[in-house]
């Protein structure tokens, strides 16, 4: 009797189960603490409880995933080059700012793809241990690049700092030791710049950054791990060499060829598309303050990628939701708009895109069964929108009610 009253419940109109992908009436969902402990339907729980939380009118999900973002990063023109004119402290700050944004609006769990000075590992310790709210967080500490890669600083030849975005390594020994270094000072997975980017100075998106001694050697640090890793990958070349080497993750994929398709779908690559970093550049143009480079690779990385993305779900690809968040014109705590653009460009239901940012990427970062699903024994990670998004894609832009590991961060009646 004493565990029962301090259970609490959630009321739920509809439900959505990432295990099953379908969508269930009148349920009820219990938990005590951060866990849930009984889902089902709300006329067969008759215990007493100590709380009840009524969303009998709302459309209710797991936490959201955000798989791609970068939390030091608040989506202005000088976002690449911030690190120039702050101290890590102050980058910081600016991380629990952001981070705080996409909790409230309803991403529970985040990927950090690349921060300064590990500034991301310092967050998600905060938030673990309970100092600062935010996401759980998941994270690359400092990617890996090479020389004029993306990432690298590109400051002029004469100064000289490691306050970069990326680690630069350009051989097979020093991509191990960058490897080790990122490991060393805290990060989850390992994030490598296989080829060159859209923000950076003077790449080639299409380009391959590393030979695949030096892909492979990087790779293997986070294999003997246990760990998972990413890649930067626009171009195909780099996109085919990165699974060879074992990458578990391609970030934006937006130059791929038929044949970067069929070998993520033979080895079980997961993709995320990251539409809306491309495309609010698109936006913010060189009226913005962008560069003419920035916007015109931005032109040339989207113009395949709808086309692409179908092929990728025909093909069996599994696509999980990241935004690039942090990036151009791209802020935190507004990139839900890329459920739409996911619609849009690549034709995915919206079972699809639920699944994308929910039971996908928790498979994808070892959660399953803890985060991206509402169950017996999973966190207590629960989102809620007051029309359902197959009513309406855009209601994932409107989450009404935001609760993490049992506690209620953003409740709107």
């Amino acid at each position: 009797e004493r565990c029962a009253k301090m259970k609490k419940a959630i009321y739920c109109k509809e439900l959505f189960d990432s295990e099953t992908g379908e969508v269930n009436s009148d349920m009820a969902i219990v938990y005590e603490g951060n866990t849930v402990t009984w889902v089902g339907k709300r006329e067969d729980w008759r215990e007493e409880v100590s709380e009840v939380i009524d969303l009998s009118d709302k459309f209710v999900m797991p936490g959201l995933i955000d798989s791609h973002m970068h939390t030091a990063m608040n989506g202005h023109p000088a976002s690449m080059t911030m690190f120039q004119n702050m101290t890590f402290g102050e980058i910081t700050i600016e991380t629990i700012m952001n981070v705080k944004k996409d909790l409230l609006a309803g991403f529970t769990m985040v990927r950090d793809e690349g921060s300064y000075g590990f500034c991301d590992v310092a967050v998600r310790n905060g938030i673990n241990t309970g100092k600062i709210h935010g996401p759980r967080m998941f994270v690359s500490g400092i990617a890996i690049t090479a020389t004029g890669g993306h990432a690298d600083s590109h400051l002029s030849p004469y100064m000289k700092t490691d306050a970069g975005l990326g680690y630069v390594a350009d051989s097979p020994d020093a991509g191990r030791k960058a490897a080790r270094y990122t490991f060393k000072y805290g990060a989850d997975q390992l994030k490598v710049m296989a080829t060159g980017g859209v923000m950076s100075v003077g790449d080639i998106p299409g380009a391959a950054e590393f030979s695949e001694e030096e892909m492979s050697a990087i790779l293997q640090v986070a294999k003997s791990k246990g760990r998972i890793s990413s890649a930067h990958a626009h171009g195909a070349d780099g996109i085919k060499m990165a699974i060879r080497c074992g990458i578990t993750s391609i970030e934006h994929g937006m130059m791929m060829d038929d044949e970067c398709i069929d070998m993520m779908a033979e080895h079980g690559v997961y993709l995320v598309p990251t539409i809306i970093a491309a495309t609010r550049i698109i936006e913010m143009g060189t009226a913005g303050g962008l560069t003419q480079e920035t916007v015109e690779k931005a032109r040339m990385c989207i113009e395949r990628h709808g086309e692409n993305l179908k092929k990728c779900r025909k093909a069996g690809v599994k696509i999980v939701f990241g935004t690039d968040a942090g990036t151009y014109n791209n802020y935190h705590g507004k990139q839900a708009e890329e459920f739409a653009l996911m619609q849009k460009y690549g034709d995915f239901s919206v079972k699809e895109l639920l699944l994308s940012a929910t039971r996908t990427p928790a498979q994808m970062m070892g959660f399953s069964g803890k985060a991206g699903c509402i169950k017996p024994g999973s966190f207590a990670d629960v989102v809620a929108a007051d029309v359902s998004p197959w009513h309406d894609i855009t209601a994932m832009e409107k989450i009404s009610f935001v609760m993490k590991e049992g506690k209620v961060y953003k409740y709107e009646p």
